[in-house]
């Protein structure tokens, strides 16, 4: 199937809104919740599935759905369909959590795209959206992030949030090491695992996480500068200072041992 060919454009710069402009019968399929405003001639239903598959039974919608739930996100779709019969007609979505929306063209994505588990926003129906299980097990037992994934492929624009500042690095044959909750995006010509992050010492106090995503190879990969489990440990009570200063003065004390 063939994805709808929607226009849209961003608004604002820190918690921005995606405002999607839809033709006659032109559908836009967005994560449950995420629609801020609708004009007149929109009509929307909620949908398992993405509807990428129209001619899919019952128990596909139900597959499909349930991988949903396998990556932590809403059972249901909700599907914006302009039902008027001329002019065109705006719907707009939010993120759950302040940061940026990465338009991404998917037609130029052959292989599709791998998107963190909560990183999708909206897109044009005929986008699917299936599950990707990584296949190192390093990543799966210990680096939470990069274990359950979401592959989007398609023809048409899909719509991905992450939180804060969005760096878009090209890898040619080369490797890169990331915070695990850093990763956004990218492309599956990138061999994806999970290293430690130094020796004991650093693994411990350094504040940088036990391990650290380690991505390979030739392709592009998104990250971001504020992963949301970041920005609640920040807004908690004592959350950011207490954790630096529990670490130097931790780090006093016992780093001379370890370093014996």
């Amino acid at each position: 199937m063939f994805s709808h060919d929607v226009d849209y454009r961003i608004l604002g710069t820190d918690i921005q809104v995606l405002e999607i402009e839809l033709d006659p019968n032109e559908t836009v399929v967005a994560e449950a919740g995420a629609m801020v405003y609708m004009e007149e001639a929109i009509a929307f239903e909620t949908k398992m599935g993405d509807g990428s598959a129209p001619d899919q039974g019952l128990m596909g919608k139900l597959f499909s759905a349930g991988t949903r739930l396998l990556t932590g996100e809403s059972l249901f779709l909700t599907h914006f369909t302009h039902r008027g019969s001329y002019g065109k007609s705006k719907v707009a979505f939010s993120a759950p959590y302040p940061g940026t929306i990465i338009p991404l063209d998917l037609g130029t994505l052959p292989q599709g795209l791998i998107v963190q588990k909560d990183g999708f926003l909206a897109a044009a129906k005929g986008t699917k959206m299936s599950l990707h299980f990584n296949q190192k097990f390093g990543a799966g037992l210990f680096g939470g992030e990069g274990f359950i994934l979401q592959k989007l492929t398609g023809d048409g624009k899909a719509f991905v949030h992450a939180g804060g500042t969005i760096i878009e690095k090209q890898l040619n044959n080369e490797l890169l090491r990331v915070d695990t909750g850093c990763v956004v995006a990218f492309e599956p010509g990138l061999d994806f695992s999970v290293a430690r992050a130094g020796g004991l010492k650093s693994m411990i106090f350094g504040g940088e996480g036990l391990l650290l995503a380690t991505l390979r190879g030739s392709g592009r990969v998104w990250l971001q500068s504020m992963p949301v489990k970041k920005l609640i440990r920040a807004l908690a009570p004592g959350g950011g200072n207490a954790q630096k200063e529990s670490g130097s003065v931790l780090g006093g004390l016992v780093g001379g041992l370890l370093d014996e």
